[in-house]
């Protein structure tokens, strides 16, 4: 029995897909859409191959963060330089470059590879509800039903 591997994709044939991130947990959009720019979405996954989809995220600016984290979550950026560490909140990042919390946190889920880069390059992040990719016919991303497991009894409603 022989194991199927995908060709390099024709850059055509890959569609486009639409993330609205109002009102979304940054971690739980980030993983959905790092799922879409790798491909893992398809029934034709290979991992040595760009089969990933392109992805337009709208909304960049009303991303939501749980707990205290606006606060209390840090980024680091080094020039290079003796004390060249500069500390920004999420809060400061979200002021200066919205879509910058997003790129980041996809970043953190992709191979940090050739093909990891070239995946990236398919992200296109907007901190408005407009984009320009109108014309390439942008598909909004149908996400899967979440089945949470809700328990039947508990201890005290046993008493």
């Amino acid at each position: 029995m022989s194991t199927y591997f995908e060709k390099n994709i024709d850059q055509n044939k890959k569609s486009w897909v639409l993330f609205d991130a109002k009102d979304q947990v940054l971690g739980r959009l980030a993983t959905q859409v790092a799922r879409v720019l790798t491909g893992k979405h398809k029934p034709t996954f290979t991992s040595h191959v760009d089969a990933g989809d392109f992805v337009v995220i709208v909304n960049a600016d009303k991303i939501a963060l749980t707990g205290k984290k606006w606060a209390d979550k840090t980024y680091h950026d080094h020039s290079g330089y003796i004390s060249g560490l500069k500390t920004k909140t999420a809060t400061e990042m979200m002021t200066r470059h919205p879509d910058e919390l997003l790129r980041r946190a996809v970043w953190g889920m992709v191979n940090k590879t050739k093909l990891g880069k070239a995946q990236m390059t398919k992200l296109k992040i907007y901190a408005g509800a407009e984009h320009p990719h109108k014309a390439q016919k942008v598909v909004a991303y149908a996400a899967p039903k979440r089945i949470v497991a809700r328990p039947t009894g508990s201890k005290k409603a046993a008493k």
